[in-house]
């Protein structure tokens, strides 16, 4: 196998297109600014670089700008890489990150979906930021904080319609912004507006956060979800206690060489 480079779009269903994801398969690591480089050059919304590193794979993930402490989307890209196409025996895969040991496995009901085991980032309930209604253009039912700011709005419709200037967004608040609520066909929908002053198709890290939130609210521990972007995505969540398995499916768009 003499490919390096693999465009894969993760979290893809029926008619749900997924988010495209860079996956980088290295001898060894490279510089920082190097990996920033080819990001930037790939210009998609994540890239992953993969390494053999002893006993595990190391990952770490890049957006054009920026390199992020984690991603679902472009982890899920990479152990699809790594468990069809570098070694389709391997039933689970774990990566060294700066979020610390991930592990995907193959969900053994289904081996075409693949399963994260991420750590979980339970929100805390906070008081309506000033000028939230007026930058989003809908007024909040709930309002949440962990790492990203999440928005609980009453029903899909009012998250769909949703049109908001996101740059002016996101510098006012300084955080990524999660919005979401119960699903007309799921058990919830949610869309991102990332750091990167854009909307991201599908965030699996947001599902961290999505995740304890809704089992509270629903009482259960295994959930449908879609994030309802343009391009759409699809999520099968579980709450392990601390952990959310985040379950989902990936394809190669294409793959080749990238000279390094």
């Amino acid at each position: 196998m003499n490919d390096n480079y693999f465009h894969v779009d993760a979290f893809i269903g029926v008619g749900l297109r997924g988010n495209p994801a860079g996956v980088c398969l290295l001898k060894q690591p490279l510089e920082t600014a190097q990996m920033q480089a080819i990001a930037n050059e790939l210009h998609l919304p994540e890239t992953s670089f993969v390494w053999n590193d002893g006993d595990m794979q190391a990952i770490r993930w890049f957006t054009p700008t920026r390199e992020v402490d984690l991603c679902g989307h472009a982890t899920l890209a990479a152990a699809h890489v790594l468990l069809n196409v570098v070694d389709a025996g391997l039933k689970e895969i774990r990566f060294r990150s700066a979020s610390g040991e991930l592990q995907v496995k193959r969900d053994v009901a289904d081996g075409e979906r693949l399963i994260l085991d991420f750590p979980s980032r339970p929100p805390q309930k906070i008081d309506e930021p000033a000028q939230l209604a007026a930058l989003l253009g809908v007024q909040p039912q709930e309002v949440w904080q962990a790492k990203a700011m999440m928005v609980v709005l009453a029903n899909e419709a009012q998250v769909k319609a949703l049109q908001p200037d996101i740059p002016a967004l996101i510098d006012h608040f300084g955080c990524g912004i999660i919005v979401t609520a119960p699903g007309d066909n799921v058990d919830f929908v949610s869309r991102y507006f990332s750091l990167d002053r854009c909307e991201d198709p599908v965030t699996g890290s947001a599902h961290c956060t999505l995740l304890p939130y809704w089992t509270a609210c629903l009482g259960r521990h295994e959930l449908h979800a879609r994030q309802i972007s343009s391009r759409g995505g699809e999520l099968f969540c579980e709450l392990h206690g601390e952990r959310s398995l985040l379950g989902g499916y990936a394809q190669i768009f294409l793959r080749g060489n990238i000279n390094l």
